[in-house]
């Protein structure tokens, strides 16, 4: 029997271990997460590891209530403490749960902590990590710089201020580049109750949006500040993929509606969505930058506790609506007029791996390796069986070593171990065909392919 997460974690064969060896000192490129540029640009200082751990993590939120614990030690008032005993006794229930291995890489990886995490061991474990807080290195950025990370994209909406970016690349002290993301959902989502008033916010920001001329034009100057910011990546979720014709009149006809205060049918607010995201996907082509699409996403689904607790606080769950026509028409709408960006597709329901990733091999393009990507497995995937199960699709269905890698999608300043757990499931899958005699033992090319998809494949590609 296997020591519990031993230096072989999760490497199951000697050939997994050597590309290991390699793939694992690679350093990091973020280019997806949720972290807070602000606690970046003021090097935040946690002041203990209930803070740090569980301050923002729906992951573990959903956990803690399956386990049955009071919401007030989860998002409500509790003690800093008792909220952490409380997660600290949910932990020996999480066997098979990606949280399980996530908690005990990041005690070991970033305290020192070999410690079982139990509620009896909740005390000893609580000391030793704030004792570690407490140093210097366990800053926002001392965090980062120990997880040797180069670039991080934060999730930006247009029109929010970019003074803490502005601030970041200002300050030569700090070698990380923390680049902006320009994430469209509120502009997109014509639908939601939200919508009005994100468009007054335009409005106090910019200029009054009274057409679909008035809007693009708005964004168009949204995007160059971003751009002055260095921005190389956009970001949206769709919770439906539309199926509407791309359609200027009929999109413009649809906000002009939804800015009157009528309603709009869902054809309506299809013809709307997909023009507008043709629209961008151009505009992102011309600036160069990554066109990445979260699919299939069904948020606030309680809506008692939408009410008590807020939005992204773990009562999000997976979509199962149609996605391979209407990807196809926005595609292909933008790569018919030569503007198709960069683009990483993320499947929320395991359904859609298969569309996505056949979908990817219709718009490759000349001199670009894998243009097209099948992002990593993402939220509901990012575990031990949803990784592989992405990485031998998309080997199967595409070329495996072109692929771009794994991101953080956190808001914990801890997740990077995520990329060990990653990096490892990768060389397990490598060495796994090697050791079965599916692919020959040549080292000089596995660790290639090992190092490309941990790093240097992204870093080519944005």
């Amino acid at each position: 029997m296997r020591k519990f997460m031993d230096d072989d974690f999760l490497l199951e064969t000697a050939t997994a271990r050597a590309l290991y060896e390699r793939a694992g000192k690679m350093p990091i490129i973020d280019y997806h997460c949720h972290l807070d540029p602000k606690d970046i640009a003021e090097d935040r200082r946690f002041e203990n590891i209930a803070q740090m751990w569980l301050g923002a993590d729906h992951y573990k939120w959903r956990a803690m209530r399956a386990c049955g614990i009071d919401e007030k030690l989860i998002t409500g008032d509790g003690d800093d403490f008792d909220k952490f005993k409380a997660w600290a006794g949910a932990v020996p229930y999480l066997i098979g749960n990606p949280l399980f291995h996530w908690t005990y890489l990041e005690l070991k990886r970033y305290f020192d902590i070999e410690d079982i995490v139990c509620e009896k061991n909740a005390r000893l474990i609580w000391d030793k990590a704030n004792e570690r807080i407490a140093s210097p290195e366990f800053s926002a950025r001392g965090l980062i710089k120990k997880s040797k990370v180069e670039l991080i994209c934060t999730t930006d909406d247009p029109y929010d201020p970019l003074t803490h970016h502005e601030a970041i690349a200002r300050d030569e002290s700090f070698d990380t580049r923390v680049l902006p993301t320009f994430r469209t959902d509120n502009i997109i989502n014509i639908q939601k109750p939200t919508f009005m008033s994100y468009m007054g916010k335009i409005g106090s920001v910019d200029a009054e949006i009274k057409d679909i001329d008035g809007l693009e034009e708005s964004i168009l100057r949204r995007m160059k500040l971003f751009e002055a910011c260095g921005c190389r990546v956009s970001d949206v979720g769709l919770d439906i993929v539309p199926t509407a014709t791309v359609d200027k009149a009929a999109a413009d006809l649809a906000l002009k509606k939804r800015l009157a205060g009528e309603g709009l049918t869902d054809g309506e607010i299809m013809s709307y969505q997909a023009y507008m995201l043709v629209f961008l996907g151009k505009e992102y082509a011309k600036r160069g930058w990554i066109m990445q699409m979260h699919i299939s996403t069904m948020r606030n689904n309680n809506t008692y506790m939408l009410q008590r607790v807020g939005v992204d606080a773990g009562f999000d769950s997976i979509n199962d609506g149609a996605v391979a026509m209407g990807l196809s028409r926005i595609l292909d709408g933008m790569a018919k007029d030569g503007l198709l960006p960069k683009t990483v597709l993320y499947y929320l329901n395991p359904k859609d791996i298969y569309v996505l990733a056949s979908m990817a091999g219709n718009f490759q393009a000349e001199g670009i390796s894998s243009k097209i990507q099948l992002g990593s497995a993402w939220w509901f995937n990012d575990h031990k069986d949803g990784m592989e199960l992405q990485l031998k699709i998309l080997a199967s269905l595409g070329v495996l070593p072109g692929f771009v890698g794994m991101l953080t999608d956190s808001r914990s300043f801890l997740s990077y171990a995520r990329h060990e757990y990653f990096r490892r499931i990768l060389c397990n899958v490598l060495g796994g065909w090697v050791e079965n005699g599916e692919y020959p033992d040549d080292m000089d090319m596995l660790g290639r392919i090992a190092e490309d998809i941990s790093y240097n494949n992204i870093k080519k590609y944005i």
